[in-house]
């Protein structure tokens, strides 16, 4: 039975046909009804539908049989994002399967996540099977990027297929090469091993497991253990994507299905994990399988419910939302002026938006959401070193020997006619230049060294701004570096603003200060009395600007009479608004701090 399964990924960079590409598998191979289909068929979210993104990966069963055999072969696809924030998810998919279908647009060429997921694909020796799409458009450049990704895999261009997802050209082919280039899964004999790639929850089946069997069989009614955790369970249910969950009484080595487990603690299975029989566990030469690398957050921000009394809701939301998303990571975090929250690690901004936009929807919170930054490696004057992910947390100046900020190893590739513009672009982020090499006659890549902190706000849109939508970059630490960064608070009516306070480069305060506050005048809403908004470096004001009053027409009423009137109730007006002004505090409206995640 195994030798007739098939496990691929599809891999490309964002927006080049994957999700376009699975949707007509799954018309050929009938495992959707023609009339059921839709666009971007296996995106489930709302958010992946809006934004016309992959998000979140999506296994699917298909039966297949090529022209000309006799033999059904059964394909487990695993679709998965192709944005860069998202590149934990894809390399979950890997670790699944054996193959992976490498795509690549026509008209845009190798981009840089392109490069990032084939080199994934190839450290976990997966065979790869490469495809031009979007060959059938007008400004398509074929024979440029078939010779760009020959020369990248060294291969001949003649073995890579030309393919057209959206009109279906060339996907039998591109079945056909599937079939017969990935290799069935290798079984070995053994204990039931089950490695957990994702999972999900469900109200009523608990925490649901989505499994690749590397041996043994995990039936209905077996009782199975979590090995990290060591959770025990009945299992409800096993059975495969269909993509919608169809049950089976077992999952049997080589197959990708799910495990429903009953358990209703989310923090009892954890992605990259064994599943395996309680029986079988016992046995001292027992060995659980090799699991994921942890994800390493990028980016943090605070998460602060608006309600107070919502802090169990948001912890009950978060937790589920880890079951989906295994790179985010949480811990709890009180402030004195928004009360208990959470330190929320992310993989990117794009991330960032993500997880709130998805905890406002599907848990219906409202959120106070702290400026994104990064983690800074202090050293404090007594030789201790500590690790801060908020401004709010950094010491006192005077115990500070210095201070360093992480850095990224960056691979940008774009057109050689955009050159210029993105090492212009460059220069403006404290960057350093490493090399640029190039891919076939026109297509460039650059290398850098740019501190993550500037990476992390709007890099990727100037970018895609000064290349009209061409280049694309991909991004990895690469450790740490000393700069002289100063801690930048704002004050809102001579009250500090935790959410808005951020650590930047002392040379640099000034511009974003300045930027900061003129922003937020711009935002705030007008109160009854004058907001004085300032930017603060420890006790030195270094921009400020106010927010004018509402202007209420107390003396709209009178219709004549002495001057002195007016006079005096203008008076009483200005009295109250100094009054309000001593005692008052400014209510700070929950977009205006979403707002301020944007640079």
């Amino acid at each position: 039975m195994h030798d007739l399964i098939r496990n691929f990924v599809i891999i490309a960079h964002i927006d080049h046909g994957k999700s376009t590409l699975a949707d007509r598998f799954l018309e050929l191979t009938g495992a959707v009804e023609r009339r059921k289909m839709q666009n971007q068929y296996l995106d489930q979210m709302d958010l992946e539908r809006e934004r016309g993104i992959t998000i979140k990966l999506q296994p699917v069963r298909m039966r297949y049989t090529p022209k000309g055999e006799k033999q059904t072969y059964v394909l487990n696809l695993i679709d998965t994002p192709g944005h860069v924030d998202f590149s934990y998810e894809v390399s979950r998919s890997l670790a699944a399967v054996e193959g992976a279908i490498l795509l690549v647009d026509a008209t845009k060429g190798i981009q840089a996540q392109t490069l990032a997921n084939l080199h994934l694909a190839q450290r976990q020796g997966l065979v790869i099977v490469p495809a031009i799409n979007k060959v059938d458009l007008p400004n398509a450049r074929t024979e440029i990027v078939k010779e760009q990704l020959s020369l990248l895999l060294g291969i001949t261009p003649d073995t890579i297929l030309s393919i057209s997802a959206k009109q279906g050209t060339g996907v039998i082919e591109l079945l056909d090469r599937v079939v017969r280039d990935v290799p069935p899964p290798h079984i070995v004999d053994g204990p039931a091993r089950a490695l957990i790639f994702d999972s999900s929850f469900d109200a009523y089946k608990g925490v649901i497991a989505y499994v690749r069997m590397v041996s043994g069989t995990v039936s209905n009614r077996d009782t199975m253990l979590a090995w990290a955790t060591k959770a025990r369970a009945e299992v409800l249910e096993t059975g495969w994507f269909a993509p919608q969950q169809t049950p089976e009484k077992s999952l049997e080595p080589g197959m990708i299905g799910y495990i429903a487990t009953g358990i209703k603690d989310p923090g009892q299975i954890h992605v990259g994990d064994t599943i395996t029989l309680q029986r079988e566990a016992q046995n001292a030469a027992f060995e659980p399988l090799p699991g994921y690398r942890q994800a390493t957050p990028m980016v943090f921000a605070s998460f602060f419910p608006e309600n107070g009394e919502e802090y169990d809701v948001l912890k009950d939301a978060l937790g589920k939302l880890k079951l989906t998303d295994a790179s985010l990571l949480y811990e709890p975090e009180s402030s004195a002026g928004l009360g208990r929250g959470f330190r929320v690690g992310f993989l990117g901004m794009l991330h960032v938006e993500i997880i709130s936009e998805r905890l406002r929807r599907e848990f219906n919170l409202k959120l106070i959401v702290s400026s994104p930054s990064v983690e800074y490696q202090v050293t404090l004057k007594n030789g201790e070193e500590i690790l801060i992910r908020s401004a709010a947390l950094l010491p006192d100046p005077s115990r500070v020997e210095m201070i360093a900020e992480p850095i990224a190893r960056v691979e940008i590739i774009a057109p050689s006619t955009y050159v210029g513009g993105v090492m212009e672009l460059a220069a403006t982020r404290r960057s350093i230049y490493e090399a640029t090499e190039y891919l076939g006659s026109d297509t460039a890549v650059l290398r850098y060294v740019i501190p993550l902190a500037e990476l992390i706000t709007d890099f990727y849109d100037q970018l895609k701004s000064v290349s009209s939508g061409y280049a694309s970059l991909s991004y990895e630490l690469c450790g740490f570096r000393v700069d002289d960064l100063v801690r930048l608070d704002i004050l809102v009516a001579d009250d500090i603003v935790e959410p808005f306070s951020r650590i930047v480069p002392r040379l640099l305060a000034n511009r974003e200060g300045r930027a900061m506050i003129e922003k937020l005048k711009d935002i705030i809403p007008a109160q009854w009395f004058a907001v004085a908004l300032q930017a603060v470096i420890g006790g030195k004001v270094i921009a400020r600007e106010t927010i004018r009053a509402r202007r209420k027409d107390v003396t709209g009423y009178l219709y004549g009479g002495d001057v002195t009137r007016k006079m005096k109730l203008l008076e009483k007006q200005k009295r109250g608004k100094k009054k309000m002004e001593e005692l008052g505090r400014v209510q700070i409206p929950h977009n205006v701090f979403l707002e301020m995640l944007k640079r």
